[in-house]
């Protein structure tokens, strides 16, 4: 217990799923957490079961309401720790000669520039107490291709994990003392995965749910998919000073999925 005592963290896509298992073990850890997200009744509800934890309302896609949000953390809380750029969205499964413009630039913008403007507004607020650590969540999907339907997510996730490595070697030069590392999980049991593992299916590119499920189990040679608590313990870690030597990295946790 205290692994973040005193630190405050700013947690996107907070609401539900990974972003909100993230907010309770660093609240757990002694963080106070603020979360954003478009689920704002879901974000209300998890404040107001946890009083570590306040949400605010925030377009991760919008660079003014990323400016408001650093902001009002600074006005509230004086400063920020840790930021992790945690929103995201699924592709709808499309094969490349079938994916819209219009539906590849939503799935880039919410996966890829939101997680830009996240580095360069929260450097403005963590370098002026010279000490921070940025947690980019990417995926095994910005490593590894798959025949999903998911381009444009892979485009996005990949972009995550290089970004992630150019913001990292910035911030060493200019010596904010602000680490930055990429966060990438396998399949876990939410909801963003079963939905799309339900809509691949209903796109004729993955066999029935229960089967398209067990295959992707059998991918993992842990032998289980994973959940939240996994990936919130390693978010915990890049989060604390145990990590501090470790920037422009990559922490995959994926029960094994990557390394075959």
């Amino acid at each position: 217990m205290g692994r973040l005592k005193g630190k405050i963290a700013y947690i996107t896509g907070g609401a539900k799923g990974l972003g909100a298992d993230m907010a309770r073990c660093f609240s757990d850890e002694g963080a106070q957490v603020i979360i954003s997200d478009v689920l704002i009744a879901e974000g209300e509800a998890l404040a107001e079961e946890n009083a570590n934890i306040a949400f605010i309302k925030h377009d991760v896609t919008d660079e003014e309401s990323w400016k408001h949000a650093m902001s009002a953390i600074e006005d509230r809380f004086g400063g920020l720790d840790i930021l992790v750029n945690n929103a995201g969205i699924a592709q709808a499964p499309a094969t490349i000669e079938e994916l819209t413009l219009d539906d590849w630039h939503r799935v880039i913008s919410v996966d890829l520039d939101s997680v830009f403007l996240g580095c360069k507004h929260g450097i403005g607020l963590m370098k002026k107490s010279k000490n921070g650590s940025i947690i980019n969540i990417s995926s095994i999907l910005g490593i590894v291709g798959s025949g999903m339907g998911q381009a444009g997510y892979h485009a996005a996730k990949g972009g995550v994990r290089t970004l992630s490595k150019a913001v990292a070697l910035e911030c060493a030069a200019l010596e904010y003392n602000i680490r930055c590392n990429s966060l990438h999980p396998g399949f876990v049991g939410t909801d963003i995965v079963r939905g799309g593992v339900k809509a691949a299916v209903e796109a004729g590119l993955m066999p029935g749910e229960n089967e398209a499920l067990e295959q992707i189990t059998m991918l993992h040679p842990i032998g289980r998919m994973g959940v939240p608590r996994d990936i919130a313990s390693a978010a915990l870690f890049l989060a604390s000073d145990e990590s501090s030597w470790m920037t422009g990295a990559e922490l995959v946790i994926d029960g094994g999925y990557t390394a075959q």
